[in-house]
């Protein structure tokens, strides 16, 4: 790397102190600094496994809910199943390591996941309900919560409509574009069971609760996102029409209608770097990042996390079915990574956005460069050569860099998909830029 560039990054990085979650913030102020204007932070990780990434991004959680008053965290989880778990950590009802579970991957099903669950549960505990902080699903896959809330619901106020229910089951555990059709019958049937519920809304609402009504309607509206997605062609995965497009476009819809039902609110969207990028990824697909940038310009903040070397948990591609398994990989010498594991040891922050940099930093912070990506499965052998393209500063805003990576910790296997496979389907269009 030039020495006007190394000198820029080691003259703007902000050491990061710890990882730990609960220890104090002050290393985090710098961020704070960056984010005091924006609405929407997005907090991304390169690979979905990592320890280290999912400690810091619930470090970070905690530093934006009580010192910068975000309210909403949205997960790249199931809409669906993560209802329940939003029920938990604001009342209290459940049991958080099978709400998790429930969440459908492997990726959620973690110890650290399960601290910042109960993080928190033990921070809304004593707020009154309009200060607690919310949990939200973006991602429309995987509707059992949904199929099961709206059977019941539909047994007490119209139970000839209980067929149309059943009909919707594959939409249970079902991928995008798992049931491709042409006329799409399965989102027919969704949006006609919806259309339904509306029309009854007032009525059903008076025998039972207008909460009661809210939320069936609610989860009509989740099979009818599910059923679009499900019965999409696989297709080409490029551009806007794709079902890769489609699955970021209702992500960011989804932050979107937080956002007009409560217009204080401020959202951190936890994903993947490639969905929280400014731009698009795999063969030209926008991004769920590059939405919220159209739609809010400077009130999204897009945070990157990467790692210089170390292990990290992916399944393998060639056998979904099996647990995930530990992958490793070194520092490299190319990589976006490589270069600055070279430049500054240890843990830190940059921010790319407000801090001017010098005449040479600026063509290199806006000229493409790799990162290593990775999502919920790879290929067997050749994932350490796994690159994604990347430019700096027209990507993301921040990016936070990790010196090693840590394999996340598995909670026990308990609850799997009435498949079986515990979120193997969805993996299965992870493709080498695209991640899950």
């Amino acid at each position: 790397m030039p020495d006007d560039i190394a000198r820029w990054l080691t003259e703007h990085a902000r050491p990061l102190g710890t990882l730990t979650p609960g220890a104090p913030h002050d290393d985090l102020e710098p961020l704070g600094d960056a984010l005091r204007d924006v609405r929407i932070v997005g907090l991304g990780e390169s690979t979905h496994g990592t320890r280290e990434f999912l400690q810091l991004k619930h470090r970070i959680v905690e530093f934006l809910v009580r010192e910068a008053g975000f309210t909403t965290l949205a997960l790249e989880a199931g809409a669906s199943a993560t209802r329940a778990l939003d029920t938990y950590v604001r009342h209290g009802t459940g049991d958080p390591t099978r709400l998790i579970t429930r969440l459908g991957f492997w990726t959620w099903r973690t110890e650290e996941m399960l601290d910042l669950v109960q993080w928190l549960r033990t921070h809304n505990r004593d707020l009154p309900e309009d200060r607690q902080v919310r949990l939200v699903g973006m991602d429309p896959q995987r509707c059992t919560d949904s199929l099961e809330a709206l059977a019941t619901y539909l047994h007490q106020v119209a139970p000839e409509q209980a067929e149309n229910v059943r009909e919707l089951e594959p939409l249970a555990q079902a991928h995008p574009a798992a049931h491709p059709d042409p006329h799409q019958a399965l989102l027919h049937r969704a949006e006609a069971l919806a259309a339904f519920l509306k029309a009854h809304h007032e009525e059903f609402a008076r025998h039972t609760t207008p909460k009661t009504a809210d939320e069936a309607l609610e989860h009509a509206r989740i099979l009818t996102r599910a059923a679009d997605l499900v019965t999409r062609s696989p297709g080409p995965p490029s551009g806007d029409n794709s079902v890769f497009a489609a699955r970021d476009r209702y992500m960011a819809d989804a932050v979107t209608r937080l956002l007009d039902d409560e217009p204080a609110a401020r959202v951190i969207v936890w994903a993947h770097n490639g969905h929280l990028a400014k731009g698009t990824y795999g063969d030209g697909v926008p991004a769920l990042g590059s939405r919220l940038r159209d739609r809010y310009g400077d009130d999204y903040y897009a945070l990157a996390l990467l790692f210089g070397k170390g292990t990290f948990l992916a399944r393998r591609s060639h056998h979904l079915h099996a647990p995930p398994r530990r992958a490793r990989i070194g520092t490299g010498t190319r990589s976006l990574e490589a270069r600055l594991a070279a430049t500054l040891p240890g843990n830190y922050y940059i921010n790319l956005r407000t801090n001017a940099p010098s005449p040479q930093a600026t063509p290199w912070l806006h000229t493409p460069h790799t990162q290593r990506s990775f999502g919920a499965a790879v290929p067997r052998f050749t994932y350490r050569f796994h690159v994604a393209p990347l430019t700096p500063a027209d990507d993301y805003d921040g990016i936070a860099f990790v010196a090693r990576s840590n394999c996340s910790r598995l909670l026990p296997a308990g609850e799997v998909s009435a498949a079986g496979q515990d979120g193997a389907d969805g993996e299965r269009l992870t493709g080498r830029s695209h991640p899950a």
